[in-house]
């Protein structure tokens, strides 16, 4: 299909937009919520951007009707928003606290009558904090603790929700949080970072038995990974050594016993000095290798890595850095930016690893369908003085991520649906609320939402499922013809040159 060409996705496409719940809902303290790791890290001096933290954030846990009727007036056909276990289950044991439950049955009362699939994910990140004390996901018990808190949930929730997920991006849980410290809990160790992967792949399996005995049988279970698209900077045997192993630490430490039963012999040897693996036991990756109806790709920005030299570059992972490597066994690994347009987080813009993922893994599961389960970019969005937001650059990055996905599809992925990263603004992890991901604009102050310029343009696209070409005069401005209920409808903006 060619740029200038309106492209047509399938019918029944999955038009949604994906929040979390630290980063939304507020109300730490109300109804008998207990704290999560996120709530004790974003405490600790200096782990978070100006001591940000989301006791309030977006306020979506008093607001939630207002957010879902504001989703079908920007003809949102799904909506990915995770479950806060510390809210479902304070302690991470014992029986499912009743107000918790109530939050989440009514939120997905309310997106079933405004004509929006929910899409459950079940771990995005706030381990309940008694759960850490007590070893966190390096410790087997905590995927078993997952399990029991997955079957809580099913059974409450498993009536009228059909999309679940398990887990969002274990790759961050486990390597950012207990490798790098950077994300919470915060800890810096190698050991611990692997053994927490695997424990969250044991987790996955556990949970997504528990679902299969609480739901019905026509549930459909996926996990949302966060695999890279990792170029070598070059041919040379010594980049492409670089480019493979940080392959097997990203994507295939996941994906080895998820799709495959078995973790990779190469990353078993890359990490043969740091620890023998006797933490994995006999069954374990038959647990993990349950089956899935989908699975969920999150995708952001490529990798470019090289073999280190004496005058390596700083290395930059796309995720912040810090003083610790989130890459065990590959300490000698090199990260680059490539070249050319640029997010407000300093990721790159490049379409082309998206494609190249759902290729590679529509060839590595065939008849498994695939889903974009984030996608989207931070920008520096602020009002003009009529109060309007014009985001021309996120529009411009969700055409071409969009472009890669039909094109993906064209080429005979079976990619089911997209979800826009983020529905509105919110807490960003470390970075606290410096970054704004969402296509709806909030006042932190005032917590008004004002969609942006790509929210008009997503909407329309949902609405019709017709990507339509790159045309200056026609990103900001929702069709007055045929959308006059959503806000600001018939307020044509040009795109500035």
């Amino acid at each position: 299909m060619s740029e200038h060409e309106t492209a047509s996705f399938p019918d029944g496409f999955l038009w949604g937009a994906a929040t979390a719940a630290y980063q939304v809902e507020g109300a730490a303290r109300e109804d008998g919520r207990s704290p999560s790791i996120w709530d004790t890290f974003s405490r600790v001096p200096g782990k978070v951007r100006d001591g940000d933290t989301g006791d309030i954030a977006v306020d979506h846990y008093h607001r939630w009707r207002d957010d879902v009727r504001l989703m079908a007036e920007l003809d949102l056909n799904a909506y990915r928003f995770s479950v806060s276990w510390p809210r479902v289950q304070p302690t991470g044991r014992g029986p499912a606290a009743r107000r918790g439950l109530d939050f989440y049955s009514a939120l997905v009362d309310e997106l079933l009558a405004h004509g929006i699939r929910p899409m459950l994910t079940l771990y995005h990140w706030d381990l309940p904090q008694e759960l850490e004390t007590a070893g966190g996901w390096p410790e087997r018990e905590t995927a078993r603790r997952f399990a029991d808190y997955a079957h809580l949930v099913a059974r409450a929730l498993g009536d009228r929700v059909e999309l679940w997920t398990t887990l969002n991006e274990p790759w961050c849980s486990a390597f950012l949080g207990y490798g790098a410290g950077v994300h919470a809990p915060g800890r810096t160790d190698q050991v611990a970072a692997l053994r927490a992967a695997h424990h969250l792949n044991l987790a996955h399996g556990l949970g997504a038995e528990a679902l299969r005995a609480a739901l019905p049988a026509s549930a459909r279970l996926s996990v949302a990974l966060n695999p890279s698209a990792v170029r070598a900077r070059s041919r040379s045997a010594e980049d492409l050594d670089a480019q493979r192993r940080v392959d097997a630490l990203s994507t295939r430490i996941f994906t080895g016993p998820m799709l495959h039963g078995a973790y990779p012999d190469d990353l078993i040897a890359d990490t043969a000095g740091l620890t023998d693996w006797s933490f994995v036991r006999d069954g374990d990756p038959a647990v993990i290798k349950h089956p899935l109806d989908a699975l969920g790709v999150n995708y952001y920005t490529p990798s470019v890595v090289s073999a280190a030299t004496d005058n390596r570059p700083p290395r930059d992972d796309g995720h912040g850095g810090g003083e610790h490597n989130p890459w065990p066994g590959a300490d000698d690994v090199a990260f680059h930016q490539p070249p050319g347009a640029r997010t407000a987080m300093d990721w790159s813009v490049d379409p082309s690893g998206l494609y190249d993922l759902l290729m590679r893994f529509s060839r590595e599961a065939p008849g498994l369908p695939l889903m974009v389960t984030e996608n989207g970019a931070a920008f520096d969005d602020e009002p003009d003085p009529e109060g309007a937001v014009h985001d021309p650059d996120r529009i411009a990055y969700l055409h071409g991520h969009l472009n890669a996905v039909h094109r993906a599809i064209g080429d005979g992925a079976d990619v089911r649906g997209y979800f826009l990263w983020s529905l509105m603004d919110n807490f960003e992890w470390s970075y606290g609320y410096s970054k704004r991901f969402g296509a709806v604009h909030v006042d932190y102050a005032t917590q008004a939402r004002t969609p942006k310029s790509s929210a008009y343009w997503y909407a329309r696209l949902a609405r019709t499922s017709q990507l339509l070409p790159e045309v200056p005069g026609m990103y900001d401005a929702p069709d007055a013809n045929d959308a006059t209920d959503v806000p600001g409808a018939g307020e044509v903006s040009e795109k500035p040159a």
